[in-house]
Parts: structure tokens; C-alpha cells; sequence
């Protein structure tokens, strides 16, 4: 996306470093990768991420992309020597706690930080993507600019989430002249745009990308939220949907309906409620469409969002109570 194509890029700042990633350490000894059971989760994932990430590795044998981000994945954690740890979990023998993370596509991994999950990707990723997520999740090795790129993306982060636009785009746009693949702050300068109510622009920035760059995580979830703004719009009136629910509580149709336009307008925790209720009275409405739902949510609110947090943990309440 160019400076002549975005309404922010005469705010843009400047930023002369270029964003290089250093090289990853050389290959070492094992002792960073290992498989893992449900009953041995808490103590191989849990307990160990207090020390350091452990990356948790959802497969499966039957999945053809499993085998090819496997051998990739190990790779990387081999070479970080130490930075981060592997744990794999085979989900056909120990489906419980993918089902608890709400994970509903394999290969799946996910980060463990201090005890939580603090972030993850999903799919068959290149091997820059997930050196990329490592740097994320453990801290760069060996690479200032990497680490000061991060610190900007990071603070246009913040301002965003404050409501301040211009500031937030100013930060991503010096990125994105640093390092024009870099597909956060690509992902970053739509937020601006959509919350700035500039939906097509938005979706003119996230067209025709580098196939790589297409497939990031945050480039994903943004569109993803692209998407459901456009359906939330032919929703219809959301008083007109509360009304209907006044009347009947269990027009499980019109609270679908109303929580989407709810998400949409950044009431996550109150979209999702409806969801859970939905969840609670019928799983079977819209083939446990209610589930399936909120978990496209957590795709777009991201693992670290509180609100993720918050409705995660009531969904794991709800269907492993």
C-alpha cells in the first residue's frame, strides 16, 4: 500500500532503520521439544512457561498440513536453543484440552507465557512466520531494530485502543516505510481506517498482497472483522431485535442477529452473553451455531483480547463443568 493510497500518509512519521531480523542461532542439542498427555498438560505446559514460552503443538496423524508445519516447527525451536520450548499433543488421543482453548482447526499452537496462553497461529506457516512468532513471544535474538520495530508497533497499539487515530497511524506507516511487508502494521493501518469508518479503503489495503503476507494472522483477522461489519449491516434495527427478545427471550434468531451488531460495535462481552445464552437454552439451534460464532470472534478479538480471557474461560466452564 503506498503513501498516496492511505488518508494517513501525511501524518506518517519517519523511521530510518530497516527492520532485519537476525539470524536464529545454529541448530543444538535436543531437550527443547517433547509430546505431552492431558494429565501430564499442567506440568509439561503449565508449570514449565513460568521459566520460559512453551509453544503447544495441536495435531493430529491424519493431518496432512500437521505433517508439514511438524518438522518445520521443530526446526525453528531447535535453532532458538532454549528461547522457547515444543510440546506436542496428538488431539485424537487427548482432544480435551483443544476442545477447552475453543480450537476448532488443526495444526493448531499456541503460546503459553507465565501459565497462559498469551498468543498463536494456526495452519501450515512459513518458517520466517514462525521465527516472526517466537521473536514475538520470547523477544528478538540478536536484533535491535527487530526489537525496536516491535516497540512501535506496540505503542501504535496502545494509542489506538485509546482512540487516537492519527497518532496509531503515524506509528504503523513509519513501520510500514521501514519495512513495507510488514504485515502488523499493514493489519495496524486498517484498524485506523475502519475505526476512522473507512471500510472500503480498509478493504482496498488488505487486496492483492504477497501470498505470505495475506496469510498473517493479523492480515486474517482483519478481514475477518471486515466481514462481519458488512453482514452485522444487513442485520436489521438492533432495537427492533431487543424488542423482539423482550417478548421472547428464546428468539434465539434475532439474539444471533443482535450479537453480531453488538460485536461489531465493540461490545464484546455483551455479544458475547448472548451467545452463551443461546449456548445454554439450545447447542442445537444453527447446528451449535452459537459456538461457532464466538469462537470466529476470538479469530478477530485475538488470544491476548481481555475479553477472549474473560469469555474463554466461561466457555470452558460451560462445556467442561
Amino acid at each position: 500500500m503506498s503513501g498516496n493510497d492511505n488518508p494517513y500518509s501525511n501524518s506518517f512519521g519517519q523511521m530510518t532503520a530497516t527492520a532485519n531480523y537476525g539470524a536464529a542461532p545454529a541448530a543444538g542439542a535436543g531437550g527443547y521439544i517433547k509430546d505431552t498427555t492431558t494429565a501430564n498438560f499442567a506440568k509439561d505446559v503449565i508449570e514449565e512457561s513460568r521459566n520460559q514460552p512453551v509453544l503447544v503443538d495441536f495435531w493430529a496423524p491424519w493431518c496432512g498440513p500437521c505433517k508439514q508445519l511438524t518438522p518445520v516447527l521443530e526446526k525453528v525451536v531447535n535453532e532458538a536453543q532454549g528461547r522457547v520450548k515444543l510440546v506436542k499433543m496428538n488431539i485424537d488421543d487427548h482432544p480435551s484440552i483443544a476442545g477447552q482453548l475453543g480450537i476448532q482447526s488443526i495444526p493448531a499452537v499456541i503460546a503459553f507465557v507465565g501459565g497462559r496462553p498469551a498468543d498463536g497461529f494456526m495452519g501450515a506457516v512459513p518458517e520466517s512466520q514462525i521465527n516472526q512468532f517466537i521473536d514475538r513471544i520470547a523477544g528478538p535474538a540478536g536484533a535491535d531494530q527487530a526489537a525496536e520495530i516491535e516497540g512501535v508497533l506496540k505503542e501504535a497499539n496502545e494509542l489506538l485502543a485509546l482512540g487516537d487515530i492519527n497518532g496509531a497511524a503515524q506509528l504503523y506507516g513509519a513501520v510500514m516505510q521501514a519495512d513495507p511487508e510488514n504485515a502488523k502494521a499493514l493489519a495496524g493501518m486498517a484498524e485506523c481506517m475502519i475505526a476512522a469508518n473507512q471500510h472500503e479503503r480498509a478493504r482496498e489495503a488488505l487486496t492483492d498482497l504477497p501470498e505470505e503476507m495475506a496469510k498473517d494472522p493479523a492480515i486474517q483477522a482483519v478481514s475477518k472483522k471486515l466481514d462481519q461489519i458488512e453482514e452485522a449491516r444487513k442485520l436489521g434495527d438492533p432495537v427492533a431485535l431487543e424488542q423482539d427478545l423482550a417478548r421472547n427471550p428464546d428468539d434465539h434468531e434475532a439474539r444471533l442477529k443482535l450479537a453480531k451488531i453488538r460485536n461489531v460495535e465493540g461490545r464484546r462481552e455483551e455479544s458475547a452473553e448472548h451467545l452463551l445464552y443461546i449456548m445454554r437454552k439450545d447447542r442445537a439451534f444453527d447446528d451449535d451455531g452459537a459456538r461457532r460464532q464466538l469462537l470466529q470472534f476470538f479469530d478477530v478479538w485475538g488470544f491476548k483480547d481481555p475479553a477472549t480471557v474473560s469469555v474463554r474461560r466461561k466457555l470452558s466452564a460451560m462445556l467442561f463443568s
